[in-house]
This record gives structure tokens, sequence and C-alpha cells, in this order.
């Protein structure tokens, strides 16, 4: 019985003892002369003029998003398509929630700007910084905005007369 499995096993201990005497070889023949240069994170062939930012973007991983959602969709629609037949009505029930729900997250991928990469576009402020309270306010002549029926007050905090 183990005379069937002998070549696996001399194959998985010739493969074993190849990868360890490649990193021992490795390690004992190879040239040392460590140094910024060699440290340093190589990018084509250009040197890094700037430190990396820390974070991904955010449309990055919406695009990521896109990806999956069309991957998952690919991997449901193949076997449906090759038995769409023997499935029947609960078949293409299950296929048309399927595409609503990848349809609906493909117009919410959209809708946050996944593959808007132009320029960022500011938005504009709907109020002007120039507009305060007395001038956006209307005045009724002498009297306030809200205070139809109320007696006037002074100064001094007394009614004023009619």
């Amino acid at each position: 019985m183990l005379g069937q499995y002998l070549p696996i096993i001399v194959l998985l201990i010739l493969a074993f003892l190849f990868a360890a005497l490649s990193f021992v070889a490795s390690r004992l023949l190879a040239p040392r002369s460590p140094n910024d240069r060699k440290a340093a994170p190589y990018e084509c062939g250009i040197i890094p003029g700037r430190e990396t930012p820390e974070r991904f973007p955010v449309r990055f991983f919406l695009v990521a998003m896109i990806f999956i959602v069309f991957d998952i969709e690919i991997i449901f629609f193949y076997p449906w398509a090759i038995a769409h037949d023997g499935l029947g009505l609960f078949g293409l029930v299950s296929v048309l929630i399927f595409s609503a729900a990848v349809f609906e997250s493909f117009v919410y991928l959209i809708g946050n700007g996944a593959l808007e990469w132009g320029p960022v576009r500011r938005v504009r402020q709907a109020v002007s910084p120039h507009r305060t309270s007395s001038s956006t306010i209307r005045r009724a002549g002498v009297r306030e905005v809200g205070l139809e029926g109320r007696v006037p007050m002074g100064s001094d905090g007394r009614e004023q007369a009619a």
C-alpha cells in the first residue's frame, strides 16, 4: 500500500530539500553591500520624489466594489445560462431579483462618483457669505416680522403706549 505513494513522498522530500538548499546557498554565496539605495522602494526606475500617502482615495475602493459586483454577477449568470431550461420560473425570478440587486448597487456606486476621475469639483455655496440676518429678514415698516398682535416693548422693558 505504501509503495503506491512512495514516488509522491520522494517528490515532496526532493522539493523541500531543493527549496531549503536554495535559501542556504543564497545566504552563503550572495554578495552583501547594503545601502540606502537598495533599501528604497523601486517603482519602474523612478526615484520617489515624495512620501506616499497613508490612505487610498475612496474612488479606488468604489472601483474595486464595481469589479467585485460584476465578478459575482458573472459567477452567478454562467451556471444559470447553462441550466436555465431546467430551473423554470424559479430560476427566472431568482435571476431577476439578483439583477435588480446588481443594478441597485451599480446605481449606488455611480451616484457616489465611482467613475468620476477628473479634477475634484468644488461645491458652490448655496448661501452668500455676505448675507446677514438684517439683510435677509423682511421688515414690515416699523413692526418686526413675527410680532403681530403683541404689545411693543420699550428699551427699558416696559410696554409702550399705543
